[in-house]
């Protein structure tokens, strides 16, 4: 039954279904409130960042003579919003769709998304840990005005406590607390091997680190996360963070980190990479990634790495899915629980 049809047929839905608007809505009085610049980012580009982990949607422009041009939907507002940063625009935020490719039988994932992002100059990732804490605590205050308890809601038959400071503990810490692993060990490629073949999991020669990584967090480490209340996971390893600067004392490590409420990631946040040659260094990188992959192949955005030679403020960033927010939000499983037209009722997908 499409949404449409659902609505009509049971009116009490579209209270759920309005959460949408309402957290849309205080997300946009929060920033404005708070000095920030709103952006509006394009969603169709020429170029989209080198990120071996997101497969893109292509597309082709016509001129008026019809001579064809390549052509990609936006991926994230990322790119967009740092050339401002660099041009002088100072705090800013996006609300906008995304689109990404082969993000279809989840219920927490779909190809077209609505993305929040926003970036702070002159400061570290440990202030948009702050942020976090704050916006969701006030669309929850401005949800629940009536109720007296704004720091409590339910979801999925579990109480989860909002109260901050949020829990904190780093990759390292998760994987020793939950897959019994000294990471100090994990981060060489054969002892990883060895590992994972221990636990049972399938590695294959052609296996990369990576997929090592993804096998065990996503299976051992992330169901712990954000269950009864909210953790930050943060210092990522470098090689997961093309966009996010180094742990100054410790380069395996990168100042980047991701949020969870109700065991859904909410929010990946960086302290963004100035550095205009270490920058298309790692883009190249994740072009051969990509290569390797056999995924749509794309050139990157060479106007970002000019961008960042004419010089970046120091500056923090972070993207949240709003759409597994507004799930949290409105105590729905699905993300198609929450929107009006789900890729569901669009496409025939059977």
């Amino acid at each position: 039954m499409k949404t449409w049809q659902k609505l009509k047929n049971d009116p009490s839905l579209w209270e759920r279904y309005f959460i949408r608007e309402r957290v849309i809505r205080q997300t946009r009085d929060y920033f404005h409130s708070q000095g920030f610049h709103e952006v509006e980012t394009p969603l169709l580009i020429g170029n989209p960042p080198a990120e071996s982990y997101v497969d893109v949607f292509e597309t082709t422009l016509l001129t008026r003579s019809r001579t064809p041009i390549r052509g990609y939907l936006s991926t994230s507002p990322e790119v967009a919003l740092k050339k401002l940063l660099v041009a002088g625009i100072g705090n800013c935020f996006s609300v906008t769709k995304s689109f990404r490719n082969t993000e279809l039988s989840s219920n927490t994932h779909t190809p077209e998304f609505t993305i929040l992002e926003w970036y702070r100059t002159n400061e570290n990732y440990e202030a948009i840990m702050a942020d976090c804490e704050k916006l969701v605590l006030s669309l929850v205050a401005s949800l629940h005005k009536n109720k007296s308890d704004s720091q409590h809601i339910s979801y999925q038959g579990h109480i989860i406590d909002l109260t901050p400071p949020w829990e904190r503990i780093t990759v390292a810490q998760s994987f020793s607390r939950y897959a019994s692993i000294d990471f100090n060990q994990f981060l060489d490629y054969q002892q990883a091997i060895s590992i994972a073949q221990a636990k049972g999991y399938a590695v294959q020669p052609s296996t990369t680190w990576e997929e090592i990584y993804n096998q065990i967090f996503l299976n051992e480490v992330e169901p712990h996360l954000g269950k009864d209340k909210p953790v930050i996971i943060y210092e990522f390893p470098s090689s997961m963070a093309a966009l996010a600067k180094h742990k100054p004392e410790d380069s395996r490590f990168a100042q980047r980190f991701e949020f969870y409420i109700g065991n859904l990631e909410l929010g990946d946040c960086y302290s963004e990479l100035t550095d205009p040659v270490e920058q298309k260094a790692r883009f190249d990188r994740e072009i051969e990634e990509i290569k390797r992959r056999g995924t749509t192949q794309y050139q990157y955005d060479i106007d970002f790495i000019h961008a960042l030679e004419s010089g970046m403020p120091q500056s923090s960033g972070v993207a949240v899915g709003l759409d597994r927010l507004i799930m949290l939000l409105s105590d729905s499983a699905s993300i198609a629980d929450t929107m009006f037209f789900p890729i569901g009722d669009l496409f025939d997908l059977s």
